[in-house]
């Protein structure tokens, strides 16, 4: 059973509203304060936004800034993993078929497979197609196929899938922002000749600096200022990127804890 599907009984008529999330949408936001999920049924989350780091026991991505995150114990969660819908439809990134929420990753002999999207490794949490090989992370899932990001003033279209089969440095396009090449999708820029990886992108939603060391290993008050409104700056591009999608239905169907917006928060 879906973590969010707890709340069902909650939300009177809107019950099957959470089964699927559609593409596109534009539900009025509503601010979700407080959660219980599936894989941490012992104490509630909270929704705090704070720079340390942390690794999210979900999805295993690092993140920083907002989460999800027991009170109680070292549990924390990527905003995007903890309310993540059950089904996607029509996502933009493979519209083609249904995408089913998964909270266990599927191996391949004695290795991870590897998302679609930013060709990391998936050790937790991810989105599955039934009738194909596609998966992708839940944060990934917050990708569109064109969006702005706040590292550059143009917008960017993602480009076509290269051929991740290959190890050849014709299929790595070198990023504007991490200054590497590495496989994975590849946004491009509509005016200029500037690329910036999905995988960048992606960690730049989740509060990331792209420069930054591992959670276990860093001072946790590296880049405090920076990695805070980098969060807020890529979150505030999600809305323009997607058109008041995903996010926002996020926000509008998952969870208790419906009420207003804390003057504390940005």
């Amino acid at each position: 059973m879906h973590p969010l599907l707890k709340s069902s009984a909650s939300m009177g008529n809107n019950k099957n509203s959470i089964i699927e999330s559609d593409f596109p949408t534009s539900p009025q936001p509503v601010i979700v304060e407080e959660i219980t999920h599936y894989t941490h049924p012992k104490h509630p989350l909270t929704k705090v936004n704070l720079p340390e780091l942390f690794t999210c026991t979900g999805c295993k991505d690092d993140g920083s800034g907002k989460r999800f995150a027991c009170q109680q114990c070292d549990f924390q969660l990527h905003e995007f993993c903890a309310l993540s819908p059950p089904i996607l439809q029509n996502h933009p990134l493979h519209g083609q078929h249904q995408l089913v929420f998964h909270a266990k990753p599927k191996q391949a002999g004695i290795s991870w497979l590897k998302c679609d999207v930013c060709n990391k490794t998936i050790k937790g949490f991810s989105f599955r197609c039934r009738a194909c090989s596609f998966q992708m992370h839940p944060c990934c899932a917050m990708l569109s196929t064109e969006r702005n990001f706040p590292v550059h003033p143009h917008t960017l279209k993602l480009l076509p899938p290269l051929n991740t089969s290959s190890s050849s440095t014709d299929n790595r396009i070198l990023c504007g922002e991490c200054k590497k090449t590495r496989l994975g999708r590849v946004y491009l820029c509509t005016v200029c000749d500037y690329h910036l990886h999905a995988v960048c992108a992606k960690n730049l939603i989740n509060g990331l600096a792209l420069e930054y060391p591992s959670p276990g290993k860093a001072d946790h008050d590296w880049k405090k200022g920076h990695a805070t409104q980098v969060v807020f700056e890529a979150v505030g591009g999600l809305f323009e990127g997607l058109g008041q999608t995903i996010a926002e239905y996020f926000l509008q169907n998952i969870a208790r804890g419906r009420g207003s917006t804390r003057s504390s928060e940005g």
